[in-house]
């Protein structure tokens, strides 16, 4: 069994989080000058959003978390999916960077192996239901990247993939539509996959650990 989480996890609510820009629904390209602006409403800094309400709680890093961090990650480069397709891996890990990327404080979601992470979760799930509505999540997605580009979505541009999760992610706060409902789940779950990694918590949220104090910092109630 996988330590870092509970599989029955998978199934549950998204967290609040800020949504990303809107897109008008008949454009398959972001206006110029724009794709990581809107990638990054959809990205990172969200995620801390996300961690603060949900992931972290009370203190910053607990020690469920730190255990948690320091667990072993399936290797993606060597091992193969446990649950997903060959293919179908491969898209939910770059939807994972592109949620977190790479930037210059700390790498991304596909460093941390988030795919890897939510793959083995769904592999450990009891509910067939629950493995069900991921594969018709990525479905979901490629149809609408179809639909937008004429392009299953891994075959389409860096644009035009970011165009489908914009598209997605316009309603974040208020899902209505089944892709819409399935990207809010996805996002909450690369951010937990991603903040309870040494690469999140270390690297990311720059965790140093406990450190020893020369002098009483708290109030003398005496």
């Amino acid at each position: 069994m996988h330590s870092n989480d509970d599989p029955t996890a998978l199934s549950q609510g998204p967290a609040p989080a800020a949504g990303a820009g809107a897109m008008d629904a008949t454009s398959t390209e972001l206006p110029e000058g724009s794709e990581r602006s809107k990638l990054s409403e959809l990205a990172r800094r969200d995620m801390l959003k996300i961690t603060a309400g949900a992931v972290l709680a009370a203190p910053l890093i607990s020690a469920e978390l730190k255990a948690q961090a320091a667990a072993p990650r399936p290797a993606v480069a060597v091992k193969a999916p446990l649950f997903f397709t060959t293919d179908e891996f491969a898209m939910l890990d770059e939807l994972t960077e592109l949620i977190i990327p790479t930037d210059d404080h700390s790498p991304g979601a596909r460093t941390a192996q988030c795919a890897a992470f939510i793959d083995s979760q769904l592999a450990e799930a009891w509910d067939p239901k629950t493995k069900d509505h991921w594969r018709e999540g990525l479905n979901l997605i490629n149809q609408l990247s179809q639909e937008m580009s004429g392009k299953p979505f891994m075959q389409a541009t860096s644009e035009q993939r970011i165009a489908v999760l914009t598209r997605m992610a316009r309603n974040e706060r208020k899902p209505e539509k089944p892709e819409e409902h399935f990207f809010a789940e996805l996002k909450s779950r690369t951010a937990r996959a991603y903040y309870t990694s040494k690469i999140g918590i270390h690297q990311e949220l720059e965790y140093k650990g406990n450190t020893y104090q020369k002098e009483f910092s708290g109030f003398d109630a005496t």
